[in-house]
């Protein structure tokens, strides 16, 4: 569904914007709802000092539906030299789910998801093993296996493709997906990545971050979701969190403490999305929580 057009008379707007610092931005954007008749449901914004970029989250609900103000709105956030994006909240955005074997991830997203946690359709399950498929059909999910050999990976991927664009998937989740994604994939995918790896990235990128962990001895894990980019582990990041672990703990400790963490972490990073959230300038976010 394009921003343009209004699902129902009752949604509201909202847009991310950035761009140079200015005075007065605040008021001009607030301004432009309001002279329009619209009501501001809520409205963030921020100042990066150090480089001068004006950052803002707003919400509002046109008068009488107001199907082009969207459009409006963008072409008035560009004249004040702001990248914008705009869409309706009635908006629901058919999500992928991409699993391998590790399974708490998959099982945590989907019991949210019946709870109505998720603003998105789960429109599809793709996995490189067929260890979770009967729990993908017991929820009346689509699953797709699509196994993913080294010598014939750019086959494979673009199987996942064709299966993106078959349901019309607008956002991409990794929950535990042990397989690296091209960049040639994550060009054409057309839509965000969220990964979540099990480590308080940077530290300990790539495999068997627990294991590093325990190897330095350290007196916290982490867990990070991101968007993923073509270089592993370094994309954007949109939530973390640590707990606390010592000396007693085994590499078993770590990992099932860990698996709480990156539950918890990876479902926030996609309500935040899905709640249009996040803005991402840069290899960085700012999260209007």
């Amino acid at each position: 569904m394009n921003a343009k057009d209004a699902p129902n008379p009752s949604a509201s707007l909202v847009a991310l914007l950035h761009g140079p610092d200015q005075p007065g931005l605040v008021a001009r954007t607030s301004g432009w709802i309001y002279g329009r008749g619209g009501n501001i449901l809520h409205a963030d914004q921020h100042r990066d000092d150090e480089a001068g970029v004006f950052f803002q989250r707003i919400e509002w609900i046109p008068a009488n539906g107001g199907g082009a103000d969207a459009a409006s709105f963008d072409a008035f956030a560009r004249s004040l030299d702001m990248a914008v994006e705009t869409v309706w909240t009635g908006e629901v955005p058919p999500v992928a789910l991409f699993v391998s074997k590790v399974p708490h991830c998959f099982h945590d997203l989907l019991a949210r998801w019946r709870l109505g946690e998720f603003r998105g359709k789960l429109a599809c399950i793709v996995s490189n093993h067929r260890d979770l498929e009967a729990d993908a059909e017991y929820h009346g999910i689509p699953f797709y296996h699509v196994p993913v050999d080294r010598s014939r990976k750019a086959e494979a991927e673009e199987r996942q493709l064709s299966i993106l664009r078959e349901h019309g998937v607008r956002l991409v989740i990794l929950a535990r997906y042990m397989q690296v994604l091209s960049e040639d994939f994550l060009e054409a995918c057309g839509c965000a990545v969220i990964n979540i790896h099990h480590s308080f990235l940077p530290a300990f990128a790539g495999a068997r971050p627990y294991h590093q962990a325990y190897s330095r001895g350290v007196k916290l894990i982490g867990a990070t979701a991101h968007y993923a980019t073509a270089v592993l582990d370094d994309g954007p990041i949109i939530q973390q969190d640590t707990i606390h672990v010592n000396h007693r703990h085994s590499v078993g400790d770590l990992v099932r403490r860990g698996r709480d963490l990156e539950k918890s972490v990876l479902a926030q990073a996609v309500r935040w999305h899905l709640q249009h959230r996040v803005l991402v300038y840069g290899n960085k976010t700012v999260v209007f929580d």
